[in-house]
């Protein structure tokens, strides 16, 4: 079978989409708006279920390869110190799951997923192509550039993340939720660390309307440190510069992390959106994925994973023409939307104040290994298929 698939986004989600489809027997292209193919940013964490997603598009022993493998989700109370619980991720873990937990750089996965679709036959990669809209009619699908330009195909996949042109025609459901969230980021390399705080662990420190979390990345090269304000952020915005004295005062009550916030530097931040989930996201040739189709905020970890997963899914589908983006609809909507919504509703994990938080942590400390592995198997158990 040659099916021509036109994917308009050259992100993580589209190019994995792309090799999908390239091994069932597509013919892709690939638009991307920017001048070039690069993923910007810095840590990204993987559960099984997106290594596993990786292991079907051929990438999964070179992703464990670059990634970090991560001993320990660890909770801890930002404004005491004290260590509340850990969920272990070690052999117990994946053994039940079948993978490990690991963290790797985005642009080191990245990497691997654009050399992967440059050395495969049948994929085209056209950088400097911004996808605008669509045109569709029973023989075929075309994507329209900006600039006049058209590309045509079979199928339209629209993987442009959050701000996706393609979704402003399937759903046109106007601009993203602004969260009121205001996360900063920055990365410090290790040996900046006092060696007694280093550890291969996810760690996160709550406090009330805010937390941080830090986790080593590049092979323990670097200290990845992203922390969270419920600032009541009005106007979103992105990547913007913010000074050191700045992000200590917003994260003030974290004084249990104190050691390690004040050791970033280069900080920038981000307001954070997402969108409701919806129930369609397919219009007859055309579908979305990962961000385009149910974008979600990073609490849960689930962005890229649940991006993968819908590529390994779709990509099986695609020949079947509109009818196989509708069954992809069905099978992927119920589960991304609790992922959306899970990760939303998290805040009320991280940030609680006295009792609250009080509570919080008589909870998580009474449960075992086995229930903290339970509590997270819905989404890290995942295997995705076409017969599910």
């Amino acid at each position: 079978m040659t099916t021509d698939i036109v994917v308009a986004g050259g992100g993580i989600g589209g190019l994995a989409l792309a090799l999908g489809a390239a091994a069932h027997g597509h013919r892709v292209t690939v638009l991307e708006r920017n001048a070039e193919f690069a993923e910007l940013g810095a840590g990204i964490q993987l559960a099984p279920n997106g290594i596993h997603a990786l292991d079907r598009l051929g990438l999964g022993a070179a992703t464990r390869a670059i990634a970090t493998p991560i001993e320990a989700l660890r909770f801890m109370d930002g404004v005491t110190g004290e260590h509340v619980t850990s969920m272990p991720l070690g052999e117990a873990y994946r053994e039940r799951f079948g993978n490990p937990y690991v963290v790797v750089h985005r642009g080191e996965l990245y990497r691997l997923l654009l050399d992967a679709c440059r050395d495969t036959p049948g994929i085209t990669l056209r950088a400097g192509s911004p996808v605008t809209g669509y045109h569709q009619d029973a023989s075929g699908v075309t994507a329209l550039l900006a600039g006049g330009g058209r590309v045509g195909g079979a199928l339209l996949v629209g993987a442009d993340g959050i701000h996706s042109a393609v979704r402003a025609q399937v759903v046109a459901d106007g601009a993203p939720r602004n969260s009121g969230i205001t996360v900063y980021r920055a990365i410090i390399p290790m040996r900046q660390v006092p060696p007694p705080l280093r550890s291969w662990a996810v760690t996160w420190w709550c406090g009330p309307g805010c937390h941080f979390v830090h986790y080593p990345i590049a092979g323990g090269r670097y200290l990845n440190l992203a922390a969270s304000r419920d600032d009541g952020a009005a106007v979103p915005f992105a990547g913007r510069p913010v000074s050191v004295e700045h992000v200590r005062a917003e994260l003030a009550p974290l004084s249990g992390a104190r050691h390690l916030l004040e050791l970033g530097q280069d900080w920038r931040a981000w307001v954070l959106v997402d969108r409701e989930p919806v129930p369609e996201w397919t219009d007859g040739r055309v579908t979305l994925l990962g961000d385009a189709a149910h974008p979600m905020l990073h609490y849960a970890a689930q962005g890229a994973c649940q991006a993968l997963e819908d590529a390994v899914l779709l990509a099986g589908l695609l020949g079947d023409g509109p009818a196989g983006l509708v069954r992809y609809q069905a099978r992927r909507r119920e589960r991304t939307a609790a992922v959306q919504r899970i990760s939303r509703e998290s805040i009320r994990l991280w940030h609680p104040a006295g009792a609250a938080a009080a509570a919080r942590n008589a909870a998580l400390a009474a449960m075992s290994a086995t229930e903290l592995h339970d509590a997270v198997a819905w989404m890290h158990a995942e295997r995705i298929g076409v017969h599910q």
